[in-house]
């Protein structure tokens, strides 16, 4: 009977603590989440700017007609949901995908959102409205859409010219916000109107962003939180101490190093860090429109004097990925493999074979020991930029180049690099998504805003076409295959290394996810909650 009587406390016991485990991890509503933000952004209108810097603390502000399910560990076509869409359908050749729109919403200053608001978004998009965005760097996504048709206040049809099925994965991107149709670019720019979580407060310059909850959001008891501020800590140093000294409760995501996650991890034990790939990929630009980098014999060179290896060892310590353009296996879908790497020029793990290689060259064009090539090697003004600047400045002496690092703010980086005012740069490459429309057509189709290396191949460019159109999986990665295995041939902007990075949270962040591929289709926050 005793024994009975204590297997039953202990039943009563353990039910009564999952109770209360149930109950602390209740959601809770209050309090401002704060995330140090790693610099000023250049600018607040996500449709405007190149950079996850806009991404991080604009995206809560907005919603997209579909978005990749921010809890999920890999973004595919299976983790797009519904947002201001509440449901899509392809016609049966693929050529129209109709949304159906969410009824009730409003933007943060009362207006009702319609079907009109998609239509002017994606004919800015597209630079076929009257208003026109000042930068519009993602508007090759969209060059097979011919028009955006409505039918009443809650249905929106996109026309393609041609079959394209990666179309909905675009617009899942966190690149892919609506903008409403009462609100000038100009307005968007310095006082953006969503229909997101939050709306935005202000942004000072170098001290802080500020978003406020929006009580009116249409997901009914959602965002937990009363706003989220970003302190702007340029220093990696100063901003790390911030973290640790429970200043800030969350880093900038993925902008720690495996050395600083550590570090991290070593003052705050408690701190829960993930490390992820970024789908990021690092990468030397080179301006083939100025002398002397319009000869392809030195730009070959200066892709046979890369030791990859080398990065990833010294800035990830053998954390990070060796690939072509897109992001590799097993993170990504479409990279190329390991064995296709290896036949590329460049990529053997014999570097002394592909130096030896490289000083020939520069010896026919000229260059050696005593008439070295002296270049100024342009980056961004951040240290995920510099650090392996240094690197590449480091590793180009090797074959007669002498180069001087030349540091950009921000604010003027991306424009510079459009209009081609540098000769050699190093840069970061963010793909919106894992797919081969996206990271083709964006950085390598000529004339693209963000093909900064201005390298146009027109046969290549008509079989980036075909591979869109291809359903079958296997047949297209073969096609995206070949494809990216010719870029890297063309030393079209060698690709150094794909990074992963760290995201730390303190253990009261409730909620915080950090997933694979997520860099630009995540941090809504709106369900995210502190317990503290």
């Amino acid at each position: 009977m005793r024994h009975r009587i204590g297997l039953g406390l202990m039943a009563l016991g353990a039910a009564l603590a999952g109770i209360a485990a149930a109950q602390a991890e209740e959601p809770k509503h209050g309090g401002i989440l704060k995330i140090y933000h790693r610099e000023t952004p250049g600018g607040i209108s996500i449709h405007e700017e190149a950079t996850f810097s806009t991404n991080v603390p604009m995206m809560g502000v907005f919603n997209n007609l579909v978005i990749y399910d921010q809890h999920k560990a890999q973004n595919s076509p299976d983790t797009i949901v519904p947002e201001l869409a509440t449901s899509w359908a392809w016609n049966a050749d693929k050529t129209q995908l109709t949304f159906k729109l969410r009824e009730g919403v409003k933007w943060h200053d009362g207006k009702p959102f319609t079907a009109k608001d998609v239509k002017c978004t994606w004919d800015m998009l597209r630079g076929v409205s009257e208003q026109k965005f000042r930068k519009n760097p993602r508007k090759d996504w969209y060059a097979n859409v011919s028009e955006i048709s409505v039918n009443g206040d809650y249905e929106a049809t996109f026309h393609l010219k041609r079959p394209q099925t990666s179309l909905l994965a675009m617009l899942a991107s966190g690149y892919s916000p609506v903008y409403p149709c009462h609100v000038s670019p100009a307005q968007m720019r310095t006082q953006p109107i969503g229909t997101g979580p939050y709306k935005f407060v202000e942004m000072k310059q170098n001290e802080t962003i500020k978003l406020v909850k929006n009580p009116d959001y249409w997901k009914k008891g959602l965002p937990y939180l009363d706003g989220i501020e970003f302190p702007i800590i340029p220093n990696r140093s100063t901003a790390v101490l911030a973290f640790v000294t429970n200043k800030v409760d969350v880093t900038f995501p993925t902008a720690l190093s495996v050395a600083l996650e550590k570090d991290v991890k070593a003052q705050d034990p408690k701190a829960i860090c993930e490390i992820k790939s970024t789908n990021v990929s690092t990468n030397l630009i080179i301006n083939r429109d100025k002398a002397p980098f319009d000869n392809a014999d030195l730009r070959k060179a200066m892709a046979l004097a890369l030791d990859r290896s080398a990065f990833v060892k010294i800035l990830f310590e053998g954390q990070a990925d060796i690939g072509g353009s897109l992001l590799p296996p097993p993170a990504g879908v479409w990279g190329l493999p390991p064995d296709i790497l290896r036949t590329i020029p460049g990529y053997g793990a014999d570097v002394k074979k592909n130096r030896d290689e490289a000083r020939a060259i520069m010896e026919k064009l000229g260059y050696g020991p005593n008439k070295r090539l002296a270049i100024k090697v342009s980056t961004r003004n951040l240290g995920e930029y510099r650090d392996p600047a240094v690197i590449l400045i480091d590793q180009l002496k090797d074959i007669y180049i002498d180069g001087e690092l030349d540091v950009v703010e921000t604010g003027v980086w991306f424009a510079k690099v459009a209009r081609g005012d540098y000769a050699v740069g190093l840069n970061l490459t963010g793909n919106g998504i894992d797919d081969p429309d996206q990271g083709f057509y964006e950085n390598y189709a000529c004339g693209s805003e963000r093909n900064y290396t201005h390298y146009c191949n027109k046969d290549l460019e008509k079989l980036f076409d075909q591979q869109s159109v291809e359903t079958d999986v296997k047949k297209r990665q073969q096609m995206v295959w070949d494809i990216d295995k010719k870029i890297q041939e063309d030393v079209a902007r060698p690709i150094l290394y794909h990074s992963h990075m760290a995201t730390c949270w303190k253990p009261y962040v409730k909620n915080m996810t950090i997933m694979v591929n997520s860099s630009y289709n995540g941090f809504r926050y709106e369900d995210v909650w502190l317990d503290k």
